[in-house]
């Protein structure tokens, strides 16, 4: 056996995530470990790893007991930590590391020929070799990912052996990028033979790559078996959709209309070309964007958003253009929330501290407050509005500007203090399934998932006209993910709010939308009936992983 695990507990203070587990690991299988989040499987990969070696229990890896660093790798969905420097030196640095148990220096001319050799078949292995000269920094993401893959193998391609952790791997990436690195990760196991051991909250991943399965539920193995089975049982209590009663008005809340945008980075070329886009969105629709990764859908968000502009080009919601700074425009944004990919949550403030301050600062007497400020302090409603329109940004991007334009973070404080009469989150916390006591924590307490929940709890405390989402729910396990499909379809009918909504999951996007766009490298592709125009985007991408057939 590659891995061996008895009666394994652990305890964060006296909560016990894990509880008195025990399986095992053939040398060469690929395990899944799937359940919900909080179900204690990433605490179990760190143990794994060996970097959390505070538990009960034994294990072990490829014979050892100790020292699992030397006979594990892990794989982690945001880690990008890469040499500035083609994608081969990167694995030649590792390799040069190995070999001479040293820092991840590059080897002498006398020696290149050897490295480059090993360092090309590992890239082989990671589907990276047409890319081996290009720069680590201009890579796409996924292509980081495959990259930072190959250097977390070199050593167990170098001694042929060893145990392959992935915790989430690729959640959030595009399904085309997803497809590629399940392919990546099935050649692998075959060439190399090693064992993977894989956490997953989809179970499309599961079917398409493991052996076998096993379902963790609150720290305790509920079943192991073949993964179609384990999946059923980890699925047979997920409520069914609801179904909408609603369907949208015959009248366009937002119209963008021959929209361009362009990016470009430095000694990257361009990145981005956004050419003539146009469509329009019905009060009361949940419209979703999907679309390989780089074509330009979180930059069409902001641009709903508000939050950027375009090059050429108009936006109009609900009526006013956005490219109208004011007053107008300030009031606008009160009934808009924004949900970024990379959103983040305050350390330092509790749950019900951040939704006080939402539900305050997209309040009435918030914009009335401004408008007798600025008038006292000679600021324009122009620069208000810029002001205002940054609270929409994540928290890091938010100062990054503010001090780019040299105003203090106080100023947003003065012009919008957090006026709260009336709180009561209840039906929004039922509704995320999170009960009252996550008021009291802070983001450092939250799991993932309820990281996720919290973050989209602060734009629904708001009860927004428009509801602007940019894949918020990589995180998520699916039976969360159908509880926050059916909330967003309920409050779609009650309040007749129009939703935006960028997501990688397919399944979500059948189930919740009114219409789908499919945009590829800066153009609208298709648009139409969810079924069929997710159908096309897996047929274009070659899904093997969501092809049910």
């Amino acid at each position: 056996m590659a891995v061996k695990v008895k009666n394994l507990s652990k305890y964060y203070g006296k909560k016990k995530v894990l509880n008195n587990i025990s399986f095992e690991a053939k040398k060469g299988e690929v395990l899944g470990i799937i359940g919900k989040s909080g179900a204690g499987k990433s605490t179990l990969i760190r143990i794994l790893r060996g970097a959390d070696n505070n538990y009960s229990g034994d294990i072990e890896i490829c014979g050892k007991n100790d020292n699992f660093r030397e006979i594990t790798a892990i794989h982690l969905q945001r880690n990008f930590a890469l040499w500035a420097e083609p994608a081969i030196y990167n694995i030649i640095r590792k390799l040069y590391a190995i070999r001479t148990n040293s820092d991840e220096s590059l080897p002498m001319e006398d020696e290149w020929e050897e490295y480059e050799k090993t360092a090309i078949e590992i890239l082989k292995l990671v589907g990276l070799e047409h890319k081996k000269d290009a720069f680590s920094n201009i890579l796409s993401g996924g292509e980081k990912q495959r990259l930072i893959l190959g250097r977390q193998i070199a050593k167990m391609y170098e001694k042929g052996e060893g145990v392959l952790l992935l915790d989430e791997p690729g959640t959030m990436s595009c399904p085309a990028s997803k497809q590629l690195l399940l392919d990546v990760l099935k050649n692998i196991n075959k060439k190399l033979g090693i064992t993977i051991i894989i956490t997953s909250h989809l179970p499309e991943v599961h079917e398409y790559l493991c052996d076998r399965c096993i379902l963790l539920d609150e720290g305790n193995i509920i079943m192991e078996g073949k993964p179609k089975e384990v999946i059923n049982e980890f699925l047979k209590d997920m409520d069914k959709p609801y179904i909408k009663k609603t369907t949208p008005v015959d009248k366009n809340i937002i119209t963008v209309n021959d929209v361009s945008k362009r990016y470009f980075v430095v000694h990257g070329g361009e990145t981005l070309n956004m050419k003539n886009i146009s469509f329009d969105v019905k009060e009361g629709e949940i419209l979703s964007l999907i679309g390989p990764s780089g074509t330009g859908k979180s930059v069409l968000l902001r641009l709903l958003g508000g939050v950027e502009l375009p090059d050429k080009g108009d936006i109009v919601v609900d009526g006013l253009n956005l490219n109208d700074y004011g007053w107008e425009r300030i009031n606008l944004r009160r009934k808009m929330g924004i949900m970024h990919q990379e959103f983040s949550l305050p350390h330092y403030l509790t749950v019900e501290s951040m939704l006080k301050y939402r539900l305050g600062i997209k309040g009435e007497k918030a914009v009335a407050n401004a408008k007798l400020k600025s008038a006292e302090l000679g600021i324009s409603p122009k620069i208000v509005d810029a002001i205002y329109q940054l609270i929409d940004l994540p928290e890091q991007e938010m100062k990054n500007k503010l001090e780019k334009l040299g105003i203090s973070e106080d100023i947003i404080k003065i012009l919008f203090p957090s006026i709260v009469d009336n709180f009561n989150p209840k039906d929004v916390l039922r509704a995320l399934d999170l009960d009252e006591e996550i008021l009291k924590k802070t983001p450092l307490e939250l799991s993932g998932g309820e990281k996720v929940r919290v973050a989209l709890a602060l734009q629904l405390i708001t009860k927004p006209k428009i509801l602007l989402l940019d894949e918020p729910f990589g995180d998520l396990d699916p039976i969360t993910l159908r509880d926050i499909s059916n909330y967003l379809k309920k409050i779609n009918d009650e309040f007749r709010t129009t939703i935006v909504l960028i997501s990688h999951h397919i399944q979500l996007i059948k189930e919740i939308s009114d219409r789908v766009i499919l945009i590829d490298k800066g153009k609208i592709i298709m648009e139409g009936k969810p079924e069929e125009v997710c159908n096309t985007f897996i047929e274009r991408s070659n899904l093997k992983f969501l092809n049910k057939e």
